[in-house]
């Protein structure tokens, strides 16, 4: 009986044996009969015309858009630092205090040689009436009267000066208290209290700069700005009237956009640039003059350009192209030429008409005439609307 048993089991996982092993003698990818493997699956972007904004990323500086040296224009000591390094100033707002007694015994001394002056030149006045009436009487002769008469008119002359002076000592006593000759930053003062100023000199005192708004300053290789001209005139691009962006050192944007003011149309013999200015707005004074920025500068505008992902665009030995789904539902290899960097996009500018679905992404999945099924692109990619920037191509792109 137990040897029936043991008989029984011992069949039963033979058989259980058997039917995992034909199971897993199965392919996985095994289809059912009759079926055919569906085709890979890729995301396509269809391909749009756009106006494009072409631009150049120029290396620029900052500069105050006026500066002035505070100097000081009397001799004497510095009494008092009045303003506060670093902060914004007046036109007109007291900046240093220089000691004013010198000064002030100036203008009392000037005061003193008018009146002297003036007493004398009453009295030479008085002389020449008088020798005027006496020479009309035949007392005095001709020549007295010619004498106190220039006496009279140089006492006249003295008096003038002795007010010029009395003057020029006004206007020292009044330069004692020196005054922002502007509105603007004012900067670290150039000298402490107790310093001599004005000895022999127009001391510096301080600095101030106006920096709302602010310029920088940038070049274009005279090549780039010759290229985008003959476009231009031959009518494949239009005059471009965009902001001029701002990129800062950190590789931030700038929020606000600035205009160009004027483009020098001279080229530099040295360096075969073109020398360019912009003005833009510096209410958070963010923007220091010295600093290093990036201009992106529009020149043009391409209208109904095509755009693709650069990671669509295939290189190899034969060149560059793209591969696109067609309506039959099967892959197909298009050359294409590329110029300008529109951020992470080319344009293309050879071997597209617009409406291609060029594959995005599973290019490693297909190759030219397989079939695929395309399915839309939802990266972050979008065809560029009107108004969006090329930057120049770097040396070594298409």
């Amino acid at each position: 009986m137990n040897h029936a048993l043991r008989s029984l089991r011992i069949a039963a996982t033979l058989l259980l044996l058997s039917a995992v092993a034909a199971c897993g003698d199965r392919p996985a990818n095994a289809q059912a009969p009759g079926g055919a493997a569906p085709p890979p699956e890729v995301s396509v972007m269809t391909v749009a015309p756009a106006a494009v904004t072409l631009s150049a990323d120029l290396p620029g500086r900052l500069q105050a858009t006026r500066t002035a040296q505070v100097r000081a224009r009397v001799e004497g000591i510095v009494q008092q630092r009045v303003f506060r390094e670093g902060s914004d100033v007046k036109a007109g707002e007291l900046l240093f205090k220089i000691e004013p007694a010198p000064l002030i015994a100036n203008v009392e001394a000037a005061q003193a040689e008018l009146a002297k002056a003036e007493a004398d030149a009453a009295q030479a006045r008085a002389k020449a009436e008088r020798f005027q009436k006496l020479g009309e009487q035949g007392i005095v002769s001709k020549q007295d009267q010619e004498e106190t008469a220039a006496r009279a008119r140089q006492t006249q002359a003295e008096v003038a000066a002795a007010k010029a002076a009395l003057t020029k000592a006004k206007l020292d006593l009044n330069h004692a208290n020196v005054t922002a000759p502007i509105s603007g930053h004012a900067g670290r003062a150039l000298v402490t209290e107790g310093a001599l100023v004005g000895k022999g000199e127009a001391t510096p005192l301080a600095v101030i700069e106006q920096i709302d708004p602010i310029y920088v300053n940038f070049v274009q290789s005279s090549g780039e700005f010759s290229r985008i001209k003959r476009a231009i005139d031959a009518g494949r691009l239009k005059s471009g009237a965009a902001a001029v962006k701002l990129m800062l050192e950190d590789g931030s944007d700038y929020p606000h956009d600035g205009k160009l003011l004027f483009s020098d149309l001279t080229v530099d013999p040295a360096t075969g640039d073109v020398s360019l200015r912009a003005e833009f707005p510096n209410r958070e004074r963010h923007l220091l003059p010295g600093m290093f920025v990036r201009v992106r500068f529009p020149q043009a505008v391409a209208e109904g350009a095509l755009t693709i992902p650069q990671r669509a665009l295939v290189r190899n030995a034969q060149g560059s192209s793209v591969l696109t789904v067609g309506a039959d539902g099967k892959v197909a290899a298009l050359p294409v030429k590329v110029g300008q960097a529109v951020g992470d996009r080319w344009i293309v500018t050879e071997g597209l008409k617009g409406g291609e679905q060029v594959i995005v992404e599973g290019l490693q999945k297909v190759k030219p005439g397989a079939p695929a099924k395309a399915v839309p692109f939802e990266g972050t990619p979008r065809p560029p609307a009107a108004g969006a920037q090329a930057s120049a191509p770097q040396k070594g792109k298409p």
